[in-house]
């Protein structure tokens, strides 16, 4: 079996919406010695800012290169030394390198099928009464 390492750069656009205090308008007014844009830019670089939105671009391939099984868990145990100390080769194996055929994306998609069912079964349960005890006060 061949393995090979793709290291990549996955690509954001945020968005924030930030509050600009009324006297940040005139740089040489005021206690502010900035413009509102530069005010704003200002808290969401010093990361104090509020997430608005965002958007995956996607992943920018940076390098790829051929390795063997224990090189890709030696790699996985130096970038995750936390995780990495406490599983095993086969439970690495299993959660962190993608096998022929798998689709993360299908995987996905199936959870969140499962997740939604299974929160509506909830709710359904959940709001499920027994009429003969007086109605709604007395769920099940």
């Amino acid at each position: 079996m061949k393995y090979v390492m793709v290291d990549t750069i996955s690509q954001f656009r945020m968005r924030y919406v930030v509050e600009v205090p009324d006297d940040v308008e005139n740089p040489s007014d005021g206690k502010y010695s900035c413009t509102p844009e530069a005010y704003a830019s200002d808290t969401v670089v010093c990361e104090d800012a509020k997430e608005f939105s965002q958007k995956h671009l996607g992943e920018t391939i940076v390098s790829t290169r051929e390795l063997s099984l224990e090189e890709a868990i030696a790699q996985f145990r130096k970038d995750e030394p936390m995780i990495g100390e406490f599983w095993d080769d086969e439970t690495i194996i299993k959660n962190n390198i993608t096998e022929i055929g798998h689709s993360e994306r299908e995987k996905i998609a199936n959870e969140e099928k499962q997740y939604q069912y299974g929160y509506a079964d909830a709710i359904v349960k959940e709001d499920d009464y027994d009429e003969q005890d007086g109605g709604v006060e007395n769920f099940k």
